[in-house]
């Protein structure tokens, strides 16, 4: 139970975006279209989980006092190995990601998951902690970019959903002050929810 407690709290309880609000530049300027929300969230789990398991595993033998450095240097392996392997099969997405996949060695999300819970929890906790906060930040792109790209373009994975004959598209969403209006929006309806639950 206290596993899968582990795996499911970044789903809601402790969503990277909408509750512990960190990550929130990528977020805003990846989550233009669903096919860079799906990119951005798969890089930054798989880079969460590796890292998570691998600081997990160095945990007792990382000093103290270099803990950060040691762990930014983790981080940045994983990230250069998602760099390469999106530029050699994916050149378009990683073309639209642009500096946002390197960003990612500096992502709160990850280096907080690595000095709050992988330095300090086992190789399986730590595991499905990262699995967990991942699936939670993809949800989070994918229900921004889902709202953005639909009321912006009339498109979703660049697929018309809504032509333009029925349907005048807001180019706002897909612009920035789009971006925080959805995600405020959004902050908003994930705290009532929270403070109803707690109420009843």
């Amino acid at each position: 139970m206290k596993m899968m407690g582990e795996l499911t709290k970044g789903f809601f309880k402790e969503n990277p975006i909408f509750v512990i609000m960190l990550g929130m530049c990528p977020t805003l300027a990846t989550s233009t279209s669903m096919s860079n929300a799906v990119g951005m969230g798969i890089a930054a789990t798989f880079v969460l989980v590796c890292s998570n398991i691998l600081i997990s595993i160095l945990r007792k033998i990382i000093p103290n006092t270099i803990r950060i450095p040691c762990y930014i240097v983790v981080i940045a392996a994983f990230v250069t190995i998602v760099d390469l392997s999106m530029k050699a099969w994916f050149p378009e997405l990683s073309k639209s990601l642009g500096i946002f996949i390197p960003l990612i060695v500096v992502n709160c999300i990850i280096l907080g998951r690595a000095e709050a819970f992988a330095g300090k929890n086992g190789i399986i906790a730590s595991t499905l902690d990262g699995i967990g906060m991942g699936i939670g930040f993809t949800m989070a792109l994918l229900l921004l970019a889902f709202i953005r790209e639909l009321t912006g373009t009339g498109k979703l994975f660049n697929i018309v959903i809504l032509p333009e004959n029925y349907f005048n598209p807001a180019l706002i969403m897909i612009l920035p002050p789009g971006a925080f209006l959805v995600l405020g929006s959004l902050m908003a309806l994930f705290a009532w929810l929270r403070l109803r639950k707690e109420k009843a």
